[in-house]
């Protein structure tokens, strides 16, 4: 597999008014991004604008929200949210992300809805819980649209393309998630057999953002093999999800990737914490080549069902 590329997204950071930025600043960024998402899938951006601060604060209240009791936090469990049924606590082993798997070994808590209205962790360590995620969230939304519209330049389609079918993120209507991950320390030979911290899969939305503080994750190859992703200081790992792929009748490569066990005699945990961008519920992806490659669906029904596959139907 070649190396996932590394790419200076200094032009169109956050901290520059895009209406600074020249048409041939976008087209040379977005054939940058052409390149890596048709061949790999993958790829770094360094100086988007989102700093290691900003992501440090959302690992320590994160880190504080996982230190609770079970008791405590199943309070926040996933599926007891009326506004949204992915919004919450998921517990260790509940999900498989490879369902031909035992469940994964590791912890999430997700935040789909942003509304104050709703149950949200809080006190002590936690006071600023709601905050710093709400605020991260539009961080990684602002930086994820700018993407999807490098991605439609990239095609030659219209800026919005891709923009204007993800109009509700942190709303009702709409499934994009900011996803804080907890893996505990694991002794190897007290799991399951097949079990892994995350199960193979592919992510199921328009595109992904992770924020890593060390390797861990492996990205599998166009030959079939499963190569570890380095740790790139400063950087966010973005990679194509299933419907992006759908959308681009394949010429956007949505990749399976993993994260192994620890190494016998390493007890240390890892946190990452992961954006997966959705488009709104109610929107119908068809290729965008005008072609039949692949049958129009509703983001909301593709999500549904790899959702079941996951954590089980009902």
């Amino acid at each position: 597999m070649s190396e996932i590329p590394v790419v200076d997204f200094s032009v169109y950071s956050l901290e520059r008014d895009p209406e600074c930025v020249t048409s041939a600043e976008l087209e040379s960024l977005s054939a940058q991004l052409h390149e890596a998402f048709t061949r790999i899938g993958f790829v770094f951006l360094k100086n988007t604008g989102i700093t290691h601060d900003e992501i440090s604060h959302v690992w320590a209240v994160s880190r504080e929200f996982f230190s609770l009791s079970e008791e405590q936090k199943s309070v926040y469990s996933r599926g007891r949210y009326e506004d949204n049924s992915n919004h919450g606590w998921v517990s260790l082993q509940a999900e498989r992300l490879n369902p031909s798997r035992p469940g994964d070994l590791k912890e999430s808590f997700n935040t789909v809805v942003l509304s104050p209205h709703i149950l949200w962790p809080k006190g002590g360590a936690l006071s600023d819980f709601q905050q710093v995620k709400t605020s991260f969230f539009y961080r990684c939304s602002a930086l994820g649209l700018r993407v999807l519209r490098l991605l439609a330049i990239s095609l030659h389609l219209d800026p919005e393309t891709f923009v204007k079918e993800h109009s509700k993120m942190g709303e009702k209507g709409n499934c994009t998630t900011l996803r804080s991950l907890f893996y505990p320390p694991i002794d190897p030979d007290k799991a399951k057999p097949g079990q892994l911290r995350c199960g193979e899969h592919s992510d199921y939305g328009s595109i992904t953002l992770l924020f890593q503080s060390y390797p861990g994750i492996q990205v599998r190859s166009v030959s079939g093999e499963f190569v570890s992703a380095p740790y790139v200081p400063g950087a966010v790992l973005v990679n194509i999800a299933d419907l992006m792929q759908r959308w681009t009748s394949d010429t956007f490569v949505s990749v399976v990737h993993r994260v192994l066990l620890s190494p016998p005699g390493d007890s240390s945990e890892r946190q990452s914490v992961a954006f997966f961008m959705q488009p709104d519920d109610s929107a119908v992806i068809r290729c965008c080549d005008g072609s039949d490659k692949y049958p129009p669906i509703r983001s909301d029904l593709y999500l549904q069902q790899r959702f079941e596959d996951s954590y089980g139907r009902k």
